[in-house]
């Protein structure tokens, strides 16, 4: 099969969020790799931060579960909220880059806009999605997006996936 397009990139993004009339904002900052990094930032950007879990079952099914930061996510039971064929682990790099056009580090909501072939199911956690505001990072990990949790819903449709709002946290 052959693999998609080049992954687009934040410009590409912010071009098609715009299109869709969808309010964003983005902050630039150093690169962060992990939530405990990009907690210095919380003072400056309001609304709900985010954490991406991209995980895989056993029938190589794709599933990217986005959440609140802090939540924490039972990889032991979650495949049973989602409908996974069985227990979950995490999908390999080179997947995540195939699929969502994004590195380990970058992993975000917004990466579904690479994924032109559906091979990914998008999971919001219920409770991150209560929030007005929700905060990933536009397919780098050297800034955040900011965007309402019912225009992320809309880009997400937009894309042509049907994103899930499911309690995947504990």
């Amino acid at each position: 099969m052959m693999p998609d397009a080049q992954p687009k990139t934040p410009d590409d993004l912010f071009r098609f969020l715009d299109s869709l009339g969808i309010a964003h904002k983005t902050m630039r900052h150093q690169p962060v790799f992990t939530v405990a990094e990009s907690v210095a930032l919380r003072d400056e950007i309001p609304g709900g931060h985010t954490k991406n879990l991209f995980v895989k079952d056993r029938k190589d099914n794709y599933f990217l579960l986005t959440v609140e930061e802090n939540a924490v996510v039972d990889l032991k039971t979650v495949h049973t909220v989602i409908g996974a064929a069985g227990k979950v682990s995490f999908g390999k790099p080179e997947k995540l880059m195939e699929y969502l056009g994004v590195i380990p580090g970058a992993v975000t909501a917004f990466g579904i806009v690479n994924d032109t072939g559906h091979h990914v199911r998008i999971v919001l956690d219920e409770n991150l999605m209560k929030e007005e505001i929700v905060n990933c990072h536009p397919l780098s990990n050297d800034a955040t997006t900011s965007i309402a949790s019912s225009d992320l819903l809309r880009f997400i449709e937009a894309t042509g996936h049907e994103p899930l709002v499911l309690k995947v946290t504990a």
